[in-house]
């Protein structure tokens, strides 16, 4: 199985705003960055988004290494959050709906061919990865035209 280490990061111009997210793929020392994003969304939606499209940029299952400083993320799938939600029919343990099941629904499909080890990092300290990630996601936010209500 190939090894493919991915980095991700989302951002938002206001929550909710313009949005933009980052990713890097790295396969046998040549590294891949995408990016993409929204004119009115949210951080999560970004941060969900950005672990979508890296992952869907695999053509066959993958040993991956997958790195980002959202805890929404990491969190919703590592302590199985999303997989209970999604097993209440998108609701919370107090009923409430889970947010942004469309996109939870994605990932996990995503991820089920692979082998992932998840790894958190703390945004904004320097790992150069999650830094390069922020500043695509901040590009791509930056690049829609500011609106007002």
């Amino acid at each position: 199985m190939k090894h493919v280490d991915i980095y991700t990061d989302g951002a938002c111009r206001g929550n909710p705003g313009r949005g933009g997210w980052g990713a890097i793929l790295v396969y046998n020392g040549r590294e891949k960055e995408i990016s993409g994003g929204e004119p009115m969304t949210t951080n999560n939606r970004m941060e969900l988004t950005g672990a979508i499209e890296a992952l869907a940029c695999l053509k066959e299952p993958c040993e991956i290494t997958f790195t980002s400083d959202s805890k929404y993320v990491i969190d919703g799938i590592t302590k199985g959050w999303a997989l209970d939600w999604k097993s209440r029919g998108w609701k919370k343990k107090d009923k409430s709906p889970a947010l942004n099941p469309d996109l939870w629904q994605k990932l996990l499909e995503l991820l089920e061919p692979h082998q992932i080890t998840w790894v958190w990092v703390k945004g904004h300290a320097g790992h150069p990865y999650n830094e390069r990630c922020d500043t695509l996601a901040t590009t791509f936010a930056d690049s829609f035209p500011v609106t007002t209500a």
